[in-house]
């Protein structure tokens, strides 16, 4: 069924009659009229005929509402369209197998350190998160503060995985965030693909306002001459702007070469090849190397004060189940017999 009101086992409905049975039987307990010898001794009660016409009223509700209840009612999901400001972002988090080291990368003191594994007492509490426990503590707050924009967001090694689609709501947020952190990284990572996923999610979207593919990773990579214009076009097809968050650690490249480096040379590194390419899109890019927790934290403000333009969205309103509305009611029906039963045994034994 659809509409305003739908049901799940919609056949109960067929027994919704029951509820006049109330008006066509002759009345019994609290409704029992008594005997006089002489009826027209005692005066018209008023009070009295509106009582009774209550009391059927309130059995009539309660079978009504007990036969809903029976058929599950709700009310369907249905959109709004709502203005404010913000972007659209997706965020792509790398859960390469790299991701689970620290910052300090493999020649600092926490080198080849996982989560799986234990560290001496002389680390900090910083040294011994990983590069993708920072990343999402920092994801998480960034999102956190930014309570107009909408997020989508996906996880990538060899293959992209979408985590949640695009929303507002800031628990399912949050939770998509944290979902990052299950299980453990492998050691490749599809970049290309991990952005062509992320295009995807603007399909047959109506451009509304800003949008964002911000990508959460620590090394680069090569891609081929003709994925690279199939993303250069479509990211210009779905305006869309780029930017990279680069986890550098201490044994990482740099994103710029330094002058006089042979650039066809410098190329040869995953991370200054995919940065030139990012360089030479015709749309928006932008990119942060965040070398320390502390760089990172530095990155993700400037870009909170980016992309802060107006937007319209249509957000989902969930189905809502009303079987305890209508369990409630008949509650309140068979309370308020009940109560005048109570009283009507209390006036008269």
């Amino acid at each position: 069924m659809s509409g305003v009101l739908s049901f799940i086992h919609p056949a109960w409905l067929w027994a919704l009659p029951l509820a006049v049975l109330p008006w066509l039987t002759r009345a019994h307990g609290v409704l029992q009229p008594l005997n006089f010898s002489r009826i027209a001794l005692w005066p018209s009660d008023r009070a009295a005929r509106w009582l009774g016409l209550a009391l059927r009223a309130a059995a009539s509700l309660g079978m009504a509402a007990l036969v809903l209840a029976l058929a599950a009612p709700y009310r369907p999901e249905f959109t709004v369209e709502r203005q404010g400001r913000g972007a659209e972002i997706v965020l792509l988090l790398d859960r390469s197998r790299s991701m689970d080291q620290s910052q300090l990368g493999s020649r600092g003191p926490m080198a080849g350190y996982t989560p799986n594994y234990g560290v001496s007492a002389r680390h900090s509490d910083e040294e011994r998160l990983t590069k993708a426990q920072i990343a999402r503590r920092e994801l998480a707050a960034f999102a956190a503060r930014r309570r107009q924009d909408r997020f989508a967001m996906l996880v990538f090694s060899t293959r992209p995985l979408q985590a949640i689609d695009f929303t507002q709501k800031p628990q399912a947020i949050q939770a998509a965030i944290e979902a990052g952190a299950v299980g453990r990284g492998i050691g490749n990572t599809d970049i290309a693909q991990a952005l062509m996923a992320g295009l995807d999610l603007f399909e047959r979207r109506a451009y509304t306002g800003s949008r964002v593919l911000m990508l959460v990773s620590d090394g680069g990579d090569h891609i081929e001459p003709a994925l690279r214009e199939t993303l250069a076009r479509r990211l210009r097809q779905h305006r869309v702007g780029l930017v990279w968050v680069y986890l550098r650690s201490q044994a990482g490249a740099a994103l710029e070469v330094e002058a006089g480096t042979d650039l066809q040379a410098a190329e040869v590194v995953p991370e200054v090849f995919l940065h030139r390419f990012f360089k030479s899109l015709s749309t928006p890019y932008r990119a942060y190397e965040a070398g320390t927790p502390q760089a990172l934290q530095q990155a993700i403000q400037d870009i909170d004060r980016l992309e802060n333009l107006p937007i319209t969205y249509a957000d989902t309103v969930p189905r809502r189940d009303l079987t305890l509305w209508c369990l409630g009611a008949a509650l309140a029906a068979a309370a308020l017999l009940l109560w005048a039963s109570h009283r009507e045994l209390e006036a008269w034994v």
